[in-house]
């Protein structure tokens, strides 16, 4: 587990609550400037084709709320800051959760405040083909350089670069905020529990865990 990876606040317990997910509470990131944000991506190794982004973690605060988490969490990186709340409502999320990707990416272009700034991608297939997996990799590496980071909707269980699993069998929404080997790896900011903020797993097998569903990238 990485933990390293998002910087946060130590967690109010009193705020924390079961989900089906794991664990959620308040966790907030420390504060940085759009400016040191920028900074962030640009120092980092590009001989080894790597960029990751300075997110402003929050864990979701109920069990149905992931989707508007992950939105929230992925705007942070633009500096953005905006309550999970008025995301849901934006969302038209309810308690069986946010209906599908094409639900976020609208609430994403209006947040970012440019109507093509992201795209709704699907992968219908029961897992991903080459050629889909090819266009995930693409298109984090798209998003990442341009300061934005990408939100998922997986369902089922995948495995990290550590060995840790991570089930969703009814589905759920994550950010992608970083690769490393041009894209063949990718970093996921997790609002499902604080205590494994983010993580980092091959490509391929995050194409296997958007299968059936989406994505939302530049």
């Amino acid at each position: 587990m990485r933990t390293d990876l998002i910087r946060k606040t130590a967690l109010t317990f009193a705020g924390i609550v079961a989900t089906a997910g794991g664990i959620a509470g308040p966790a907030i990131a420390a504060q940085a400037t759009p400016a040191e944000r920028a900074a962030q991506v640009v120092t980092n190794d590009r001989k080894h084709g790597e960029r990751e982004l300075d997110v402003r973690y929050e864990a979701q605060p109920n069990f149905y709320f992931c989707g508007p988490a992950a939105a929230r969490n992925a705007l942070s990186v633009q500096g953005k800051n905006i309550d999970v709340h008025a995301m849901a409502a934006e969302m038209g999320t309810t308690e069986d959760g946010t209906n599908s990707i094409n639900d976020i990416t609208p609430v994403l272009n209006k947040e970012t405040g440019a109507k093509d700034a992201y795209k709704s991608v699907e992968i219908s297939t029961p897992e991903a083909d080459d050629k889909q997996t090819d266009k995930l990799r693409a298109d984090v590496v798209k998003t990442v350089d341009a300061g934005r980071a990408v939100v998922a909707n997986i369902a089922g269980t995948a495995t990290d670069t550590d060995g840790n699993t991570h089930s969703f069998e009814g589905g759920h929404y994550i950010s992608v905020i970083g690769y490393r080997d041009n894209g063949h790896t990718v970093t996921i900011a997790d609002s499902a529990d604080p205590n494994m903020a983010s993580y980092r797993m091959s490509v391929d097998n995050l194409a296997d865990w958007i299968a059936t569903r989406g994505y939302s990238a530049s």
